[in-house]
């Protein structure tokens, strides 16, 4: 057993809930806290929950939690942390918004978890930092706060902000913080408990590797898609792309049928067009900006591809409700 002072003193973390909020990623961010109690039989954490006015608050999975404390009885508070999820992209409350920069000037750390990061960026309160949220919400994240360095990171733990991916990744971002707190001895043991074989740092990838994703390992055909998706604002010609890989067009066209059933120049457009889909759902953007944005040369041209594939217009997407089972997986 890991061997802790008789004097330490519990961090106190807390957890907003922003409606809708992930509950995978809650419970995985809370758990190894407890396991940490458990395994040293020492309360090395206390965590609390807190609302907007301290009723219950619904996750995204249709299950409300109790909550310990409404905002404005939390004055001052050494680690917060933004809970996040469906449609957290779009919460607009002035008084957590003032309630959180409140707390930042009173010294608080500041961290979220999964979309939690657009609550914090909205309220003004990550300009500078590097950071980062669930892949799926990044693009629009992107676009719309350009003054804060988001990454694809796992986590990221920059000076007073504290972020995670969403998911399981809150699981490895608290046990790197046991590991700084206490030792990686602890971190370690509390991993055992979960079941979790290896503590994944910073650096590990939020998603699946590109070759599990397609179900092909065909190193040409990855560093082809790979460039794909890191070039969506200005498309690479299908001519450059073969030849950077040392393919004939009639090459590269093969294989995309034989793995696909498509050509190229049709998965690099529904590559733009799924992303022009996430600017939609998730800013503020207007539809020759998103147009722009995936390498799209008119708001005309855009549309027409846009309806071809989706079967209704930009315009009709943002009049829709977002699917409520769209962050679930988070």
């Amino acid at each position: 057993m890991v061997q802790i002072s008789e004097n330490i003193k519990a961090r106190q973390i807390g957890f907003f809930l922003v409606p809708n909020f992930t509950m995978i990623a809650l419970t995985a961010a809370i758990e190894p806290l407890r396991l940490a109690h458990h395994v040293t039989g020492k309360r090395l954490y206390d965590w609390n929950l807190i609302s907007t006015d301290g009723n219950p608050v619904a996750a995204s999975n249709g299950i409300a939690l109790p909550t310990d404390q409404a905002v404005s009885a939390v004055k001052t508070h050494p680690l917060i942390f933004v809970c996040g999820g469906l449609g957290s992209h779009d919460y607009n409350n002035r008084t957590v918004f003032a309630w959180l920069r409140r707390l930042d000037a009173g010294g608080s750390t500041l961290g979220s978890i999964c979309t939690g990061s657009s609550v914090l960026a909205r309220a003004g309160l990550l300009k500078g930092y590097r950071c980062t949220a669930h892949w799926e919400n990044l693009a629009g994240l992107i676009e719309r706060y350009p003054d804060v360095e988001f990454t694809s990171e796992l986590f990221e733990m920059d000076r007073n902000r504290l972020t995670c991916s969403g998911g399981t990744a809150a699981l490895d971002m608290m046990l790197n913080l046991i590991s700084l707190d206490y030792g990686d001895d602890l971190a370690a043991e509390v991993a055992d408990q979960l079941l979790h074989e290896r503590i994944r740092n910073k650096h590990d990838q939020q998603r699946r590797p590109l070759r599990f994703r397609l179900g092909s390992g065909h190193p040409k055909l990855l560093a082809v898609i790979a460039q794909m998706e890191e070039n969506l604002e200005e498309p690479l010609s299908y001519a450059g792309l073969a030849t950077s890989v040392g393919l004939s067009t009639r090459h590269l066209e093969r294989l995309f049928q034989r793995y696909f059933d498509k050509t190229p120049t049709r998965y690099y457009l529904e590559l733009r067009l799924n992303r022009a889909r996430q600017l939609l759902v998730q800013t503020s953007l207007s539809i020759t900006a998103v147009a722009l944005a995936c390498g799209f040369i008119s708001a005309s041209h855009f549309t027409k591809s846009y309806r071809g594939y989706f079967g209704h217009t930009p315009r009709a997407e943002r009049r829709q409700p977002e699917p409520e089972t769209a962050l679930i997986h988070k």
